[in-house]
């Protein structure tokens, strides 16, 4: 009886492996089953000096941050409560899954509209979203225009970043904050690589 479970045992394990696979990249490392991220992910991000560094754990079954790196302090506008919004330090910033590196994977897929092209328009557009204490964002609103269709595209694709935020944290509680997101819009020199 023993030597056919071994056996069998044995016959799944190509099968096992199939399902679940280690993946690593340049800004991520983690296991992966039938297309979906599972267990403890680490995410990095790389210094001035090029030296990779982790950036987040994330634990993907759980949906819980193990750890983060800490970045500059920032003023959010927090819901302290309902309805009732102050300028305020965070004890936990929010956080987009994978950090700056993954955030970037969706920022950077502008297409710079020809108007803005023709007219030589160049610059940062921010686009303030409110992130809420379950990690989803909403109330995508522009306080900071360039114009020349740039504002349009930046929102466009604003809205397609897909709701995997951290929410942010005062004390042991989520808080909603207004988070502030750049996208630059910078023309290519003649002779140069695209920024």
């Amino acid at each position: 009886m023993h030597k056919l479970l071994l056996s069998g045992l044995i016959l799944l394990l190509p099968f096992c492996s199939l399902a679940q696979r280690m993946r690593t990249t340049e800004t991520e490392s983690g296991m992966i089953e039938k297309g979906n991220k599972i267990g403890v992910w680490e995410y990095y991000a790389h210094t001035r000096d090029g030296r990779q560094v982790t950036v987040q754990r994330y634990d993907h079954t759980t949906g819980k941050l193990l750890f983060y790196r800490p970045i500059e302090e920032i003023m959010y506008d927090v819901e302290m409560q309902p309805g009732q919004w102050t300028r305020s330090n965070v004890d936990q910033p929010p956080l987009f899954i994978g950090g700056d590196p993954a955030l970037a994977a969706f920022t950077t897929k502008l297409t710079y509209p020809e108007v803005a092209q023709q007219r030589n328009i160049q610059g940062k557009v921010i686009i303030a979203i409110t992130i809420d204490t379950l990690g989803h964002a909403s109330g995508h609103k522009i306080v900071t225009h360039v114009g020349g269709g740039c504002d349009e595209e930046a929102m466009r694709v604003c809205r397609k970043i897909p709701d995997q935020w951290i929410p942010a944290r005062k004390g042991s509680r989520a808080v909603a904050v207004v988070y502030e997101l750049p996208f630059t819009f910078r023309l290519q020199m003649p002779g140069t690589a695209a920024q």
